[in-house]
């Protein structure tokens, strides 16, 4: 499947001082390929589209999926135009949004297509990552708790619950918990017997979430 260039369409502003130079990085990228059809509006003399788009500040800037506000140079630009398609992306941007307190934005991005739950699942296999974006990740995931959409990252949870730190273990465990499928029990009874304590207790409240499940059903 061939992946496209990704559309861009900007909001400026007449005063906005990083505007001009977000408009002449897209237009770099259009001319090398990697940005689609450009369209600039001037937020001032458009409010009714502004506000449609929920436009609040400027440069504001929707580069395929992504929504970016801000002043960003060619080479990210040209790095988010990169991302604008696949799974890595995605967690960027997933990220992206967390580390800047953009829980809700980032909440309705998943919302919009629960596919990109998957894609988070590289964070939660990350111990290093930003703790933030960690907690963040993990109220994102457990937001769909003993829902298809969780349900359906069980391969991938089952193979994290077997991760060499025992933190990914631990967040594993607990997200195969909150998916309520009896496919997860076998996962979760091995980190009951788990080397490190904490992965271990996880686990009792992951098949007590279990359990609590199946007698609901």
């Amino acid at each position: 499947m061939t992946n496209y260039p990704p559309d861009a369409l900007l909001f400026v502003t007449p005063s906005c001082p990083h505007c001009a130079t977000v408009k002449l990085a897209l237009h770099t990228l259009q001319q090398e390929g990697q940005v689609g059809n450009l369209r600039v509006v001037d937020a001032s003399a458009q409010p009714e589209l502004a506000q449609q788009y929920e436009v609040r500040t400027a440069p504001w800037l929707k580069l395929g999926v992504f929504t970016l506000t801000g002043a960003y140079s060619l080479g990210e630009l040209r790095q988010w135009a990169d991302w604008a398609h696949g799974e890595e992306g995605t967690a960027h941007y997933v990220a992206h949004l967390l580390s800047e307190g953009g829980y809700v934005q980032a909440s309705a991005f998943i919302h919009a297509n629960t596919l990109r739950l998957k894609p988070l699942l590289s964070i939660v296999a990350d111990p290093s990552a930003n703790l933030e974006v960690r907690l963040g990740v993990s109220a994102l995931l457990e937001s769909y708790a003993y829902s298809p959409a969780l349900q359906a990252l069980l391969p991938d949870l089952a193979e994290l619950s077997r991760h060499a730190d025992h933190r990914v273990r631990a967040d594993a465990c607990h997200l195969l918990g909150l998916s309520g499928s009896a496919a997860a029990k076998v996962y979760v009874e091995e980190c009951l017997h788990d080397a490190h304590e904490e992965v271990r207790e996880i686990a009792v409240d992951a098949m007590h979430n279990l359990k609590q499940k199946r007698a609901a059903a």
